[in-house]
């Protein structure tokens, strides 16, 4: 099932270390099938104080994605996103397509 790499970065410091951040992340994520869906582009937030911006990547499935994130491709650059933005950066599985919003309550560890 298809998984995906969820960034949320804010406090940016456009510079240096951001562009070779993006000069290096395509080539990390082509071995992995991995392919932005959300990458710029306009972005609203309509609740919440939050500022900055979302990327996602989506990857075929979720041990896919937690091997790209472990890759020492991806390590070798990951700090150059750490000391150049806020971000929290989550890996999450798509949900079935049949999926209905009470179905997480069956789940006794979802929101831990």
């Amino acid at each position: 099932m298809t998984a995906y790499a969820i960034a949320h970065m804010h406090n940016i410091h456009p510079g240096e270390g951001v562009g070779e951040y993006l000069g290096a992340i395509d080539a990390t994520l082509a071995p992995f099938s991995g392919r932005f869906i959300v990458h710029g582009g306009r972005q609203r937030v309509v609740e919440g104080p939050v500022d900055g911006i979302v990327v996602v990547i989506e990857f075929p499935d979720f041990a896919t994605v937690q091997r790209w994130y472990e890759s020492s491709a991806y390590q070798d650059i990951v700090g150059l996103r750490a000391a150049n933005t806020c971000s929290v950066a989550v890996l999450a599985e798509r949900c079935a397509s049949d999926h209905r919003a009470t179905d997480v309550l069956a789940e006794p560890d979802h929101y831990r």
